[in-house]
């Protein structure tokens, strides 16, 4: 496949979880009686891969935290979130590829599960940009978090996944990029 249409997928496919994550975090958590809370919105995220709604589902830490978590708490959780979902989807789509949408697909929304009440989960900037230039004002001031955090995440997994797997890194960068 030829880099514009990996690009083209990635594109789609992260539209879809923001549309998917984020429209069902604002448009259906907050109906009273019938909202779908936090399960239906971790749900939501993971099932996007798998086949707080005020701040426009925007990530926060402090007063802008669904549960009020501090900024070092909502940067722990998503370095580890991060951390996890990278692990898993580096070793479902090397060793288990025909199994990667489902387990990528319920760890994210295990990840949601856990880390909803925490930062509204980012685990992805593309996730947390879109939401946050249109929410302004405070989600833009924290946004630094919910770039810095995954990153960080990001490159533990890598390194972990260096270490852990005793596949050269050549072949494993071959097989990525096949």
């Amino acid at each position: 496949m030829d880099s514009s249409k990996k690009i083209a997928a990635e594109f789609i496919g992260t539209f879809w979880l923001v549309l998917g994550g984020c429209g069902s975090a604002v448009l259906a958590a907050g109906v009273p009686d019938v909202g779908i809370g936090y399960l239906g919105v971790a749900l939501a995220f993971g099932l996007t891969v798998g086949g707080g709604a005020g701040g426009c589902a925007s990530n926060g830490y402090g007063e802008h935290s669904p549960q009020h978590y501090t900024m070092i708490a909502g940067l722990i959780c998503e370095i580890v979130m991060t951390f996890i979902f990278l692990v898993v989807i580096l070793n479902t789509t090397l060793g288990a590829p025909g199994m990667a949408p489902l387990a990528i697909g319920l760890t994210l929304t295990l990840i949601h599960l856990i880390s909803i009440p925490v930062t509204n989960t980012s685990v992805n900037p593309a996730r947390s940009i879109g939401v946050a230039i249109f929410q302004g004002g405070w989600a833009l001031e924290q946004l630094w978090l919910f770039i810095v955090a995954p990153l960080i995440g990001a490159g533990l997994a890598g390194v972990f996944q260096h270490w852990f797997v005793a596949t050269p890194a050549a072949k494993t960068s071959q097989k990525l990029a096949s």
